[in-house]
């Protein structure tokens, strides 16, 4: 029998996990379950299949790929419905910071910039 994979969840570390939490809640619909007096505190978001954990960043700033690396995203949410899920984050006064579009690599994706500066994008293979 192959071992598979399932599924893979985001961690992202936050100078403030409160602060970041609200965000996701308010602006992307997620629904934040805290963890906070655990061993290893935390902030589990969760959208329909998808889920993210938020870790305390001991008061590092947020670097992400795109600045520390000079290109990339932070996450990539698979998706099939980009256009209602963009006009829902514009909606809700996200900040889109590249439009649904079809890409050299043959995905069809927009972007987003987080409360903390991560760029994350939704998007799909195109066949």
């Amino acid at each position: 029998m192959k071992n598979l994979l399932l599924l893979s969840h985001c961690i992202f570390p936050t100078q403030d996990i409160i602060q970041t939490a609200n965000f996701y809640e308010k602006k992307m619909g997620f629904k934040a379950v805290h963890y906070l007096n655990s061993n290893e505190p935390h902030i589990c978001l969760y959208r329909d299949t998808t889920e993210i954990i938020l870790t305390k960043s001991n008061g590092q700033k947020v670097i992400p790929n795109r600045k520390l690396y000079g290109y990339g995203y932070d996450a990539y949410f698979i998706t099939k419905n980009q256009k209602e899920l963009q006009e829902e984050f514009v909606n809700s006064n996200v900040k889109i910071v590249r439009s649904l579009d079809h890409t050299d690599y043959n995905n069809k994706e927009f972007v987003v910039e987080d409360i903390d500066g991560r760029w994350i994008a939704f998007g799909i293979k195109l066949d």
